[in-house]
Parts: structure tokens; sequence; C-alpha cells
């Protein structure tokens, strides 16, 4: 195992019905079966299933995982930061200067944050929807899209079968698991996953965990 992957993570173990997706996984696509065996144990990675997680989702946008721990920790620790209203309240000088938001993702925070003040975004409606109405839902929201609402729903509200699009950490995983010549592009990424329903969250899970040992990078959020 590669110098900073732990044997066992400071995470949880899956719960008992990921471990039954796993299990079933790995007898529809028995590349997947080699992934825990040669990176260990898979961490089970949650977030708060309201506004803080998926505020959480958008400090992680296109940046490492190290990055986005360092923004999200100076976050948290600003009062009032971690609720709808209490941020709308802060100002670039805070969100950008203090904790380190870029502009844009201050925009997309505020925007999160305006759509539940507003009630636009409904964060207990979303066990209610199917996969995709939950997608739409939140992807719905300026500045958030299909990979952040599929994020969200993968980690926070833990469903068993969203893949996240365009996931750039998922296509180089794939194509080194599974010896393509070549990244696949994010549709034909998409056509793969198909063939790991009704567990694609699972897959997308463990294809994070491989690409984290084969990269050798400490285990993180995801990607």
């Amino acid at each position: 195992m590669p110098a900073g992957m732990d044997a066992t993570p400071p995470f949880p173990h899956p719960p008992a019905w990921a471990m039954a997706g796993l299990a079933a996984l790995a007898e529809q696509d028995p590349r997947l079966a080699g992934i825990i065996p040669a990176a260990g144990p898979l961490p089970w990675r949650s977030r708060d299933p309201g506004f803080a997680g998926l505020l959480r989702t958008i400090c992680g946008q296109q940046i490492s995982n190290q990055a986005a721990g360092a923004i999200w920790a100076r976050l948290s620790a600003i009062p009032g930061a971690l609720e709808p209203a209490g941020l709308l309240l802060l100002e670039d000088a805070v969100l950008c200067g203090v904790a380190g938001l870029s502009r844009p993702k201050a925009a997309h925070a505020r925007s999160l944050a305006t759509a539940c003040v507003d009630g636009r975004l409904d964060f207990a409606a979303l066990p209610g929807m199917t996969d995709a109405e939950a997608v739409a839902h939140i992807a719905a929201v300026k500045g958030l899209g299909p990979w952040t609402a599929a994020v969200h729903l993968l980690f926070a509200e833990q469903r068993p079968d969203v893949f996240p699009p365009g996931d750039v950490a998922l296509a180089a995983s794939a194509a080194h698991l599974l010896g393509l010549p070549e990244r696949p592009s994010f549709k034909a990424l998409d056509r793969l996953a198909e063939g790991w329903r009704p567990w694609r969250s699972l897959a997308a899970r463990l294809l994070w965990h491989h690409w984290r040992c084969v990269t050798g990078r400490p285990a993180g959020e995801q990607g």
C-alpha cells in the first residue's frame, strides 16, 4: 500500500446495505472486486444531508481534497456560515478573504443559501424524489450542476445508484483499472456505469478508492 494510505482508514465501515451492494457489484463486474483487496478497506464517507453538506460539496468543486479541506475548516469556524441566513450576512471579505473561497464559489454559496431561505431548495423533500428528480431539484439552483447534485446525493443522502457525471478522477480511475488506452469521455464513462446499476454510487466509491491507492493520495472526501 502506498505511503500515506492507512491500513485502517479513520472512517466508519460501510453499512449493511452497502456491503450487500458491494458483493453484488463484485458478481456483476469482477474487475471491481479486486479494488478493496489491493487498496484496503473502503472508507465510508458521509456528509450532512442539509445545507452544510451541500455547501461542503461546493467548496470541493474542481480543487484538491487538501485545499478543499483547508477552506472548509476556515469556513466552518466563521459564526453563522453553516446556516443559510447566516451565510447571506457574510461579505466577500469574509467568504473570500477569510475562508478562502473564490468569488465564483462565494456566489454559488450565496445562491444556495438564497434558494434554501426562499424555499426553492427543499432538503426535506429529497427523500421522496427519484434520483433524477433529486438531481434536477438541486441542479436547478444557479451555480450548482449535476455533478454537485450527484455528489451530495451520494455522500449526504447515501443513495445507492447515482454516478457523478463529468468526474475526472472517476474517468482516470476507470481507465487505469480497466486497462483502457485512454481516459474515457464522460459520455463513455456514463455508458460504462450503466453496467453497475443499481449500485453506481458504490462503483463510484470504489473507483475513487482505487484512484487514491494508485496515485498514493491520502483518503479525502472524493476524487
